[in-house]
């Protein structure tokens, strides 16, 4: 089904025509009978989030997600998902080291070498290569911190933080948010374990991403705001994680803020990140979070589009220097939204440039992305241009009928 099916399924499920849908979300009939035909596409966070609000439905119930796909690069770590389910629960539940056994586990300065790698594996959105060896480096990191005393237990901590993080982030990715709630349960934890403010701040940080894929933007909103609090009398320490991790909560309001339709809130945020940022490393990534001069920029691509400014997007997108941050994510979540503006504008052929340039970045990242998926089905279906047949062959390894 396509999301504009899913959209009418659920509408109807209720017992509404298109009319109390169209009233409920402020928009005109014909506007919900585009959706639910395909003839508009829903290729902003804020719209899907609105809709499945009112339709009383989680947001996957739309996107359908998880998609699975033919060959085993494609299907972006799906095979993984049961060994990394069965780990994150090891890892969540009281005593969950003595259900592996008596093992031996490798050395922290081991499996801190094994986690750096991974993470590059995750910003490079190979997440088939990150699914091969996260669930171990998970196993091992529950014995780890389960023996681990002192310091060692700080770091032991931090450590799977940083793979629960990388877990996080490939589940909501697949579509498969129930995980992603347990990986940043087990990140709230390591925080209060290692009584570090900046590994608390790093999970709040996530916790916040977690909810914005669920599309519960209220509950990430307040969150964000809740830990800027909290983070603020840490500030005058001068400690550069902490701005960072300051300046990235910023970017999380933003977005938060810009998907509930308020720019002076969404800019506010923006303008503080951008702030911070300027006085902080060029290839600044505290904790993953990419926070630096560039991932500002881009977020401000994504706030403009989640308001439904196409211009903005596409004045702003001219002004990203993409290439000069070092996560292939990043870019391809730049692209994407770049695309998506380039649609609104009515500039369908420099959008299929961008969703393409977005694929051949990262092609995991793309082909799991519902916002992603519905704009290359509307590109398909809107008419002939220049890329129009490597759009096609997009969406048939996308499984798009």
């Amino acid at each position: 089904m396509s999301t504009g099916q899913r959209v009418a399924r659920a509408r109807r499920r209720l017992g509404w025509d298109q009319a109390q849908l169209a009233a409920a979300v402020g928009r005109s009939v014909s506007w919900v009978s585009k959706v639910e035909t395909g003839r508009l596409p829903l290729d902003r966070m804020s719209v899907l989030g609105q809709l499945a609000e009112v339709l009383d439905v989680e947001v996957i119930e739309l996107t359908g997600q998880p998609y699975r796909h033919d060959s085993s690069e494609l299907d972006s770590g799906h095979a993984a998902i049961p060994g990394l389910r069965l780990a994150l629960q090891q890892a969540t539940m009281p005593g969950g080291a003595l259900l592996l056994g008596a093992v031996e586990p490798p050395s922290l300065a081991e499996i801190s070498v094994r986690v750096k790698a991974a993470e590059r594996l995750r910003q490079d959105a190979k997440f088939t290569a990150l699914g091969d060896v996260l669930p171990q480096i998970l196993r091992d990191l529950i014995v780890a911190c389960d023996i681990a005393e002192g310091d060692d237990l700080s770091r032991a901590e931090s450590l799977m933080l940083r793979a629960s993080h990388m877990a996080r982030v490939s589940s909501n990715l697949l579509g498969h948010h129930d995980l992603g709630w347990s990986a940043v349960q087990r990140e709230l934890v390591a925080a209060e374990r290692a009584e570090s403010p900046a590994l608390r701040a790093a999970a709040r940080w996530d916790l916040c991403g977690v909810w914005l894929y669920e599309g519960e933007v209220t509950a990430a909103r307040d969150m964000a705001l809740r830990a800027l609090d909290d983070l603020e009398p840490d500030l005058s320490t001068a400690d550069a994680d902490i701005r960072s991790l300051w300046g990235a909560m910023h970017l999380r309001a933003a977005v938060a803020w810009s998907r509930l339709w308020d720019r002076s809130e969404a800019e506010s945020h923006l303008a503080e990140a951008r702030r911070i940022a300027a006085d902080l490393p060029a290839d600044g990534n505290v904790f993953q979070t990419q926070f630096n001069a560039v991932n500002a920029e881009i977020h401000s691509v994504e706030v403009s589009l989640e308001l439904g400014h196409p211009r903005d997007v596409l004045s702003r997108s001219e002004l990203v220097d993409v290439m000069h941050i070092a996560s292939g994510e990043r870019q391809s979540h730049f692209w994407v939204c770049t695309a998506a503006g380039q649609m609104m504008n009515g500039k369908a052929e420099a959008a299929a440039g961008s969703i393409l340039r977005a694929d051949a970045v990262a092609p995991q990242h793309v082909r799991n992305r519902p916002v992603a998926r519905n704009l290359v089905d509307d590109l398909r279906s809107s008419g002939r241009n220049a890329r129009t047949e490597e759009i096609r062959r997009l969406a048939g390894h996308m499984k798009l009928s």
